[in-house]
């Protein structure tokens, strides 16, 4: 297997990319979101109207039946104090329970919050822990996210198998980043046997996804394939 340095080399603008989106994506995550449950669609309603009292209120009285979305919800208010009285400490205990509760988005979103460092000591393995939770539920931002810690071996032992594992899994869901990572794993081997085919596919898949340098990396694997 070739060193973390040398795979860093060969797609050190993507991995960086990346990263950037995964944090852009962090704060998209810490929004409030609508459901079915009476409460939670009063709690909607009201948000939508911009009074967020209300809103709290009815967020509190689901999350306190254990709607795992109204914890998320409530959460997100309390933490980001938008129209509320801030309590971050609390905020992060009704996380912690969406969490609990299997909300693949309040997991990414705690892996998030650890991996940071925001509100909560930073905590590299509990974070990774929570993304591959949310990871295998589909969530596509947390698949991305742990793909990157076993890539680069944070929180977890560097594993390029796991790696390209989970990079596939973004990608199949349209992550044009991962996509590219994944078609230079095939292309060199790193954690898989090494597929021209499948590298080459992947490259096309990134290009058609917006990535420039996938575009050029395909078009090199097709005249290398013609000699």
């Amino acid at each position: 297997m070739r060193s973390l340095r040398a795979a860093l080399a060969r797609a050190p603008a993507v991995v960086v990319a990346t990263l950037v989106a995964f944090a852009a994506a962090v704060s998209a995550q810490l929004q409030i979101v609508p459901d079915d449950d009476p409460d939670l669609a009063r709690g909607w309603a009201s948000y939508q109207a911009g009074d967020r009292q209300v809103a709290l209120a009815h967020f509190r009285r689901a999350a306190e039946r254990n709607e795992r979305v109204a914890q998320f919800n409530l959460a997100v208010l309390l933490i980001s104090g938008d129209g509320v009285a801030a309590d971050p400490a609390q905020g992060l205990d009704w996380l912690r329970r969406a969490a609990d509760n299997g909300l693949a988005r309040a997991q990414f979103s705690l892996g998030a919050l650890l991996e940071q460092g925001r509100l909560v000591p930073r905590a590299l393995g509990e974070a990774t822990a929570w993304y591959e939770k949310a990871a295998s539920q589909g969530w596509r931002d947390a698949q991305l996210a742990v793909a990157t810690q076993y890539y680069l071996g944070r929180g977890v032992p560097r594993d390029y198998a796991s790696a390209a594992h989970w990079y596939e899994r973004a990608a199949g869901q349209g992550d044009t980043g991962a996509a590219y990572i994944l078609a230079s794993m095939y292309e060199h081997g790193d954690g898989v046997s090494q597929d021209v085919e499948l590298a080459l596919r992947w490259y096309v898949e990134a290009s058609a996804g917006g990535e420039p340098a996938a575009r050029l990396k395909a078009e090199e694997l097709r005249a290398r394939q013609r000699r």
